[in-house]
């Protein structure tokens, strides 16, 4: 009775234990807002924007059930559009130009990299 109680036990630390990682695994909206951000700072000089800071943003877009959208403006005013998959972390780039009206992917990233 003892050993059945014992394996019961631990059966739920172990599914507990699973179950916190999965979530710990699970991209939040701050974490796609923050590490798109480290991205964009590392990669995109900002130093054009010190006099007027408005004319270089980062914002969050749309979300669907398993993507956020983080969209980063430019001071030329090209967009870099970011789909963070919620689940993954993987992030695809989208660049688009609208006064040309020409859209690019820019290649992907892992948001884990950035946060």
């Amino acid at each position: 009775m003892k050993q059945l109680a014992l394996i019961l036990a631990l059966t739920a630390v172990i599914f507990c234990s699973c179950s916190s990682n999965a979530s710990k695994n699970t991209i939040t909206k701050e974490m796609a807002y923050e590490g798109v951000s480290n991205y964009c700072h590392s990669e995109y000089d900002w130093s054009i924007a010190e006099d007027n800071p408005d004319i270089m943003t980062l914002e969050m877009g749309e979300e669907t059930d398993s993507v956020y959208q983080v969209v980063f403006r430019s001071y030329t005013g090209a967009l870099v559009y970011f789909y963070v998959d919620k689940a993954s972390g993987s992030t695809r780039m989208v660049e688009y130009v609208p006064t040309l009206d020409i859209q690019n992917d820019a290649g992907t990233i892992n948001l884990f990299d950035y946060i």
